[in-house]
C-alpha cells in the first residue's frame, strides 16, 4: 500500500467523472476543513494480507492525525501511487474498514466518492509533518 497523507485546513472536490459502474455514481461535491487527506493506493499484494494492510493503514492514519492535531479523516482512493492496483472491491472494502474503526475511535471519518475523477481543491499549510508519505 502506497500512503500519502496531507493535512489541509481545506479540503474540496466536485466528482467529474464516473469510472467505475460497480461503485454509486455521486453528482455532488463536498467541502472540509482542518482535516486530515489520507491518498490511498491499495496494490496487488496488498490482498495477500487484508488485516495486516487495515491494521498499518489505520496505525498510519492515527499518528498522522495526532502530529496535525486534527481528529477529522478524508479517506480518497489514489489510484496512482505505484505499479499495480489491487481489485477495487478489495480496496473498497479496506477503506469501508478503516472509516468504522476510525469512527468508533472518536473520529469524523468520511470518504471521497470512490470509483470516480474528482476536482480537487485544497489549501495545505507548509509546516513539517502536513506532508507524510508511506509505503508498506
Amino acid at each position: 500500500m502506497k500512503l500519502l497523507l496531507i493535512y489541509c485546513s481545506k479540503f474540496a472536490y466536485n466528482p467529474t467523472i464516473h469510472t467505475l459502474e460497480e461503485f454509486p455514481e455521486v453528482i455532488e461535491g463536498q467541502t472540509y476543513n482542518e482535516a486530515l487527506v489520507a491518498f490511498i493506493h491499495g496494490e496487488l499484494i496488498d490482498e495477500d494480507d487484508p488485516k495486516g494492510v487495515e491494521n498499518k493503514l489505520l496505525k498510519n492514519i492515527k499518528w498522522a492525525a495526532k502530529k496535525n492535531d486534527t481528529r477529522n479523516i478524508i479517506l480518497h482512493s489514489f489510484a496512482h501511487l505505484a505499479e499495480t492496483k489491487a481489485d477495487p472491491k478489495f480496496t473498497k472494502e479496506i477503506f469501508d474498514k478503516v472509516e468504522d474503526r476510525l469512527i468508533n475511535a472518536d473520529y469524523q471519518c468520511v470518504q471521497t466518492p470512490f470509483g470516480h475523477f474528482l476536482d480537487l481543491d485544497l489549501q495545505a499549510p507548509g509546516v513539517s509533518q502536513a506532508r507524510i508519505f508511506k509505503s508498506f
